[in-house]
């Protein structure tokens, strides 16, 4: 494969322009050198945090090696895609959170934008859908348009008891049962190797097939392994592609130096800018294959960072409230605030040097002066030229924004940046002083709906619930 050359690795390399963060441009509303120099120790010690945890399953930090230890996951994988493409039409994940965005936002990403709707002779699979919800219209409309007994059902949960993907999946297994199917037939399962409800589950019914959601791999880190892997796979998606692009990453990041290492600079110049007051990082792409990678990245950064204590106990709550966007789309909705609104937010261009295909404009209309000028040129033009004209407009009303460069769309590339925003992540994390991976702010409201549903061992919760206030009748109207 292609990646496999050093020469065209290089040509695929993702890079990082802050000039647009920097004085020069910004003016007063910028970063001095000395200014962001001063953030370089900080960022050397967060460095070092990261590299000397690598790897430790009780920091879950085993997301780094995934890019090199996973070869026979890897070639399992394959082999499972390649029977699922022949033998059924549809593949469903049931998942939430980081189990069902990852493989949302790889599919949005590397296949065509119609997928579904292309003829199986233009599909490398069968059709994908992604149930990351419990809202009932969603249940229902996916039955309207699939045959469970002719699809995949892969079922993601680490615990088998995160309620949202079991709910999906007692529905699912009623349907089979009464369909006469053997759920080994049609399901498989992502989980914790040795313990948690679906082991029991498989156990019980004498094996599903499963894949591992290692123990130092948190939801929101887990793309790069079977949560991702395996649907990327049924679609047809290189995933050794994504693997190596992520190690390619891995090592231009391999350096202690913020001004050498594009993930510790991104991290390094969001947190000076969070303590500048800029509270609000937007992510941009435009490519509309890209579109869902910024719902991706909002987990991972809002779940990662949005902490009320440091690892030392002390008080604080932090983080930067991540905002998603669309270029060309939003700067017809949101570039209005971004432009003129409070100087509150940072944003983080996604651009391409080459989009997936060029289609030109044609002439016409050579009376009208405001749409003659068009004809020549091609729809990618445009998009690139709407995308630094609005980096522009930004540059001059002196609101923070940089751009990762991506050559173009592909396995490698996606594979580099799903990387480097996790190592930004980690290194931000690390430099707030902040357990960058837990998630205790979303337990409160799993207890809660345990004790809503009656789950036995919630009756104290539920007891606390009853006794909120009523209701004041002047506040509803």
């Amino acid at each position: 494969m292609g990646y496999k050359t050093r020469e065209w690795r290089n040509s695929m390399r993702v890079t990082l322009d802050y000039n647009n963060m920097m004085d020069t441009f910004l003016g007063a509303q910028g970063f001095t050198q000395k200014k962001l120099s001063s953030y370089s120790a900080k960022a050397s010690v967060a460095y070092r945090y990261v590299q000397e945890n690598r790897g430790r399953d009780d920091l879950y930090m085993g997301w780094t090696e995934l890019p090199y230890n996973q070869t026979e996951i890897v070639a399992d994988i394959l082999q499972t895609a390649k029977t699922v493409r022949n033998k059924f039409q549809n593949f469903v994940v049931l998942g939430i959170g980081g189990s069902a965005l990852g493989p949302i936002m790889a599919f949005n990403a590397l296949c065509h934008l119609h997928y579904n709707d292309l003829p199986r002779s233009k599909r490398k699979g069968p059709k994908f859908y992604v149930e990351d919800n419990v809202d009932p219209v969603r249940m229902r409309d996916l039955l309207d348009v699939i045959d469970p007994a002719k699809t995949c059902f892969n079922v993601i949960s680490k615990s088998g008891a995160t309620s949202e993907t079991m709910t999906q999946y007692l529905i699912i297994l009623d349907l089979l049962t009464k369909a006469g199917v053997d759920i080994k037939e049609n399901v498989i399962f992502t989980t914790d190797e040795k313990k948690g409800n679906l082991i029991k589950i498989s156990n019980e019914v004498g094996g599903i097939k499963s894949y591992v959601l290692p123990d130092g791999v948190g939801g929101r880190f887990s793309q790069l392994c079977p949560v991702g892997l395996l649907p990327a796979a049924v679609l047809g998606i290189d995933i050794k592609g994504l693997l190596a692009g992520a190690a390619y990453m891995d090592k231009v990041c391999s350096n202690s130096s913020m001004y050498k290492n594009p993930a510790l600079m991104c991290a390094t110049l969001q947190i000076a800018a969070m303590e500048d007051g800029k509270n609000i990082g937007v992510m941009m792409p435009y490519s509309d294959n890209l579109k869902f990678i910024a719902d991706w990245y909002c987990q991972l950064w809002a779940e990662s960072l949005g902490k009320n204590v440091t690892l030392d106990g002390t008080p604080c709550n932090v983080g930067q409230t991540p905002v998603k966007s669309l270029g060309v789309t939003d700067q017809h909705s949101q570039v209005q605030l971004y432009t003129e609104g409070p100087y509150d937010k940072v944003v983080t261009f996604l651009s391409l040097k080459k989009y997936g295909c060029e289609i030109p404009i044609p002439h016409g209309c050579e009376n009208i002066p405001d749409v003659a000028f068009l004809g020549g040129h091609t729809m990618e033009e445009l998009i690139q030229a709407e995308n630094a004209a609005t980096a522009y407009a930004l540059t001059k009303a002196g609101r923070m924004n940089y751009t990762l460069w991506i050559p173009e769309l592909n396995a490698f590339t996606l594979g580099q940046l799903l990387f480097l925003f996790e190592l930004q992540t980690a290194y931000a994390g690390a430099m707030l002083n902040i357990n960058t991976f837990n998630q205790p702010g979303v337990e409160e409201g799993k207890k809660a709906t345990f004790a809503l549903l009656g789950k036995a061992g919630y009756a104290e919760k539920k007891a606390e619930l009853d006794s909120l206030p009523a209701k004041d009748p002047k506040c509803i109207i």
